[in-house]
């Protein structure tokens, strides 16, 4: 499964764009997000993601979950959301 990385500074509606061509492609993305920031942008992104999949019959899900990650040596716990085609 693809994994897009979504900082505090990403443009959600850059992001909602790749998360929709990786569904339509594969089916299945997952959104990481480090930081209440991070996480505020990957949620705007999905909602976009999924006003622009819905036309074409695509009803786009996420499922929340922890991941842990490492940064620079540092380990750091990261929001997982996997979307994917109901």
């Amino acid at each position: 499964m693809e994994v897009l990385k979504v900082s505090s500074h990403s443009t959600p509606n850059s992001v909602a764009g790749a998360i929709a061509g990786v569904i339509r492609e594969q089916k299945a993305v997952e959104v990481q997000a480090v930081g209440a920031g991070a996480s505020n942008q990957a949620i705007k992104a999905i909602a976009i993601a999924r006003g622009y999949l819905a036309p074409i019959g695509i009803d786009l899900i996420c499922i929340p979950a922890f991941a842990n990650i490492t940064i620079d040596g540092e380990e750091r716990t990261a929001i997982k959301l996997i979307c994917e085609q109901r």
